[in-house]
């Protein structure tokens, strides 16, 4: 719990010194990303509740109404928030916008590989840094700017409509966050995942199905490696399997957010005795990406085909289960809500920059809860390089931040100004 409306920080680089910053002083869209940064929030483990109280304080400092959501997981709060007009409308027809971000962020991994504090919000050369800071704290920062600016005209009614903005836990390993703030009532008519895609608006995007396969063999001693079965060697045919797997995807037709892909992720083997011993079990993760026309049942049986043919012709005995899965989403390319967000997108931009066009993104994101859970038609856009996300000295423009500002401030205006 942050006391006081301040949050204490101490940096990751030893002597550096500590960041005392209150919720009133983050007061616009720079400042607010930066602090946002400066509050870790590595998913796993997961601890996004300092960040989430952030986040309500400095919306309740402004008087917008906030709440902690302690659903699915009480130790993970995330926050809902509601602006719309002080007299109920008469007409019913009015619509609600969702703008849609999450607290967490991937671990910072080796921060001696860091040319920055991953947590330090650093800014140089006009460019925030930070794990984070593309994906996708700067994007909440966006959300919550625009809310408080464009509050005065939701209130007085001149903007016939209201905004729920999310800050969800969970997204980087598909817990259900952004899907309960949805049943609980922050839900709307159309959303926008506010995830960096450098402002090509994505109307569909890659799901993904990931599986822990199991290769069982027979322990025996290294000097006698023939009176067992080595997992290790079965997983290389495993391995090609799944190299063809790939392969004949890649043959198939893709779509806007890419062709399906099958990659392993992980391995390991042999680590459950002493180094004499051939090892009785290997295990690897793969990660297959999910096409929108492909239903993650159907990949269940493509991979237990795989398998039970290695089974037949060599005798290579597997197991497997799914152990995390994002599904694809999609919606029309001329949804009005993509109409729009794209034409404001290009009146900014120029429409030299690119992002006229129908375009779909390779990454899994939120967008899939609010389709396919809530049935609420939605997009996923916003300011940074989707390459930025996940990797060491991460970092976003703040200049296409303001763009962004910009964007989203006119496209809300829009399509709550249009009956």
């Amino acid at each position: 719990m942050i006391e006081d409306s301040a949050i204490d920080r101490s940096s990751s680089r030893g002597n550096e010194p500590m960041y005392e910053h209150t919720v009133e002083e983050a007061d616009d869209l720079q400042s607010l990303a930066r602090e946002l940064v400066r509050i870790p929030t590595e998913n796993p483990p997961g601890n996004e509740k300092p960040a989430a109280e952030f986040v309500y304080e400095w919306f309740t400092a402004r008087g917008i109404d906030a709440t902690r959501v302690e659903k699915p997981d009480p130790d993970r709060p995330q926050v809902g928030a509601r602006i719309e007009p002080d007299e109920s409308p008469t007409e019913t027809d009015f619509p609600t916008l969702v703008l849609n971000g999450h607290l967490d962020v991937v671990p910072a991994g080796d921060r001696n590989a860091w040319s920055v504090d991953p947590f330090g919000g650093e800014i140089n050369g006009g460019r925030l840094y930070g794990r984070g800071s593309a994906d996708m704290k700067t994007s909440v920062a966006l959300a919550m700017i625009v809310v408080r600016n464009l509050a005065p005209e939701i209130r007085r009614g001149d903007l016939q409509g209201s905004i729920v903005v999310h800050a969800a836990m969970g997204e980087e390993t598909a817990d259900p966050g952004t899907k309960t703030l949805l049943e609980q009532g922050y839900d709307g008519d159309f959303g926008i995942v506010l995830e960096p895609t450098d402002f090509r608006v994505a109307t569909s995007t890659k799901g993904l199905a990931v599986y822990r396969i199991t290769v069982h063999g027979e322990a025996t001693h290294a000097s006698q490696p023939d009176q067992g079965t080595n997992a290790i060697e079965d997983s290389r045919r495993v391995l090609s399997a799944i190299d063809e797997y790939d392969m004949h995807l890649r043959e198939q037709a893709g779509s806007l957010c890419g062709r399906a892909l099958a990659t392993v992720t992980e391995f390991e083997a042999g680590t459950e005795s002493n180094l004499a011993v051939v090892p009785q079990r290997a295990e690897l993760v793969l990660d297959r990406r999910v096409l929108p026309d492909e239903s993650v049942s159907t990949i269940d049986d493509e991979v237990e085909s795989l398998l039970t043919r290695l089974s037949r012709t060599h005798g290579i005995e597997t197991t497997f289960r799914r152990i995390q899965t994002y599904e694809s989403s999609s919606v029309p390319i001329d949804h009005p809500l993509a109409t729009c967000l794209r034409e404001q997108s290009v009146a900014t931009l120029g429409s030299e920059s690119g992002v006229d066009k129908p375009w779909g993104i390779e990454a899994a994101t939120d967008m899939r809860n609010f389709i396919n859970d809530a049935g609420i038609p939605a997009v996923t856009w916003g300011p940074g390089h989707l390459d930025e996300a996940h990797t060491v000295d991460e970092s976003i423009a703040l200049t296409e931040a303001e763009m962004g500002k910009t964007i989203l401030e006119d496209t809300v205006r829009e399509l709550l100004s249009s009956r």
